[in-house]
């Protein structure tokens, strides 16, 4: 992740509740959806196949391993992005994950969705999304970095007024991750 840029992590303050179970629901579809389509996980079929079976579906199933299949799609193009340095290209991506959460997996909430939206609002956001099982709880939003304190301050400011939800924000720097040191 390159250091022009920040990743805020925006808490809604509001918990997922009795949301286990419907994640659960959507999981099950999927594994069922995979076993009818004869793979082993729906990352095993592209959306060219998707789309020529998605008639064979009810609208809710298809819903959401569209979301899947989308959001296998999205993270190897996030990869790309990232690995050529194109920040602006990873935050799209994840508007569009938030988009296809919220209409596809139907995962989110009022408030998460409020949070991305005033995130998105804001001078120097790249992308936002929900993070996270969904139903509440957090998003994170990409930022640059010379704008990341006005930002997490207007966003909580904004939030707060608009839900009367009191939120945390954190801002983060992205560092590469774990790697093996070779012995001398």
């Amino acid at each position: 992740m390159p250091s022009t840029v920040r990743v805020v992590i925006l808490d809604t303050g509001t918990r997922r509740g009795l949301a286990d179970s419907a994640y659960n629901e959507r999981r099950a579809a999927c594994e069922r959806t995979a076993d009818e389509f004869r793979v082993k996980a729906l990352r095993d079929i592209s959306l060219a196949e998707f789309e020529n079976r998605a008639s064979d579906l009810d609208e809710t199933t298809r819903k959401r391993v569209r979301h899947v299949i989308t959001e296998n799609e999205r993270t190897v193009r996030a990869a790309e992005s990232l690995r050529c340095g194109d920040v602006k290209t990873f935050g799209q991506l994840m508007v569009e994950s938030h988009f296809s959460l919220r209409d596809d997996f139907e995962v989110s909430s009022p408030a998460l969705d409020a949070m991305v939206e005033i995130a998105r609002s804001q001078p120097g956001c790249l992308g936002a999304r929900m993070t996270g099982a969904g139903f509440g709880g957090c998003a994170v939003a990409l930022v640059d970095a010379q704008v990341a304190q006005s930002f997490a301050q207007n966003v909580a400011e904004q939030y707060r007024r608009q839900t009367g939800h009191e939120p945390a924000v954190y801002i983060s720097r992205a560092r590469d991750g774990a790697e093996i040191v070779a012995e001398e």
